[in-house]
């Protein structure tokens, strides 16, 4: 007999429906926490540091954990006063230009250079309003985010890390990520950048469905 599982796709602060950006990470990770099934959480990127939020502060509604292009935060408060200050100046350009021109941008980035614009989601970033796409970066932006480096000891479930081979800082951070997990496992998806499951689709299939399948 086959074992049957649900999903679900959390529309992120700010982001698409949840138009309301004005959500901290720990709060985040309550809100997803409070929304969520007890199983295996999977985030990609600000997702990805959502989740691992959810794993610290809720360590008992998760089986597993996986983050895709994922980071535990930047570790010295020079490090995040600097962030936050770009996040505040990029929430403002944002504002500026619209939430069109910003899309325009945003792919523009090397970051995003293995997307086409079949695999871009560009329509569905279009949902996003400047106002929510703004107050995201204000408030859950990378250098609002405390360091979570310390804490990773703390997790006990298996943890995944999945990053792309082309993608060296975020292949780097998971590799320094594995020693100080209890339970962790780091897959490097071969010829492809940060956004893995975008431009690999079927090998990040594939992986999730061995994830779950194992799931204990």
């Amino acid at each position: 007999m086959k074992a049957e599982f649900s999903s679900q796709c959390l529309d992120a602060p700010g982001h698409g429906a949840n138009i309301d950006g004005s959500r901290t990470l720990p709060q985040c990770a309550d809100d997803i926490a409070a929304a969520m099934q007890p199983g295996i959480l999977v985030g990609y990127s600000m997702g990805a540091r959502m989740a691992l939020h959810v794993a610290l502060q809720h360590p008992k509604m998760l089986s597993q954990l996986v983050l895709i292009s994922g980071t535990p935060g930047l570790v010295t408060e020079d490090e995040r006063t600097a962030r936050r200050k770009s996040d505040n100046e990029l929430a403002e350009r944002i504002e500026k230009i619209g939430t069109a021109s910003f899309i325009d941008e945003w792919l523009a980035l090397p970051i995003f250079s293995g997307l086409n614009m079949d695999t871009n989601q560009k329509d569905d970033r279009l949902r996003n309003t400047e106002k929510g796409l703004a107050d995201s970066l204000r408030f859950a932006g990378t250098g609002t985010q405390e360091s979570l480096w310390p804490h990773l000891r703390q997790l006990s479930i298996p943890t995944h890390l999945i990053v792309g081979e082309t993608d060296a800082k975020f292949t780097a951070i998971a590799h320094d990520m594995k020693p100080l997990l209890q339970s962790g496992k780091t897959t490097v998806v071969p010829s492809v950048g940060h956004t893995v499951h975008l431009e690999d689709p079927t090998t990040v299939s594939q992986l999730l469905d061995s994830i779950i399948l194992r799931n204990d």
